[in-house]
């Protein structure tokens, strides 16, 4: 997994915002001011993508991909981290898994918030 691909891709979902986390040397992606993705490392500095995931999704994926682990820093229930140097991971499933994350994020805001993230997109396709 290429760093800029998954910022490019992150960047593209409607209304995703952006910042860099010093203390924690980690590019973390928002929508709606919630995090559904992180950039960072490991406490050896290893590369990991940090995404939102549905439990019971999380474990099984957990199961099947050695290079996914329980959320690095995060809730080990609802969070998975994916190192980047992971072979046995396609880019297609990070992808999936990255709209996933999104999506349960902007779910969870109140309708005004993601009538309002909506509105502004469609006012860029216009």
């Amino acid at each position: 997994m290429e760093k800029e691909i998954i910022h490019a891709y992150c960047l593209q979902l409607q209304g995703t915002t952006y910042d860099y986390q010093e203390e924690w040397q980690a590019d973390r992606y928002h929508i709606g001011g919630k995090m559904y993705a992180m950039l960072g490392g490991n406490a050896m500095g290893k590369p990991v993508l940090t995404l939102k995931c549905e439990p019971s999704r999380a474990e099984e994926l957990r199961e099947a991909y050695d290079s996914i682990i329980p959320g690095y820093y995060m809730n080990k229930t609802h969070w998975n981290s994916i190192y980047m140097d992971a072979e046995d991971v396609p880019m297609d499933l990070v992808e999936n898994l990255i709209q996933h994350s999104y999506e349960l994020v902007f779910n969870k805001l109140t309708k005004k918030a993601q009538q309002e993230i909506q509105s502004v997109g469609s006012k860029t396709t216009e």
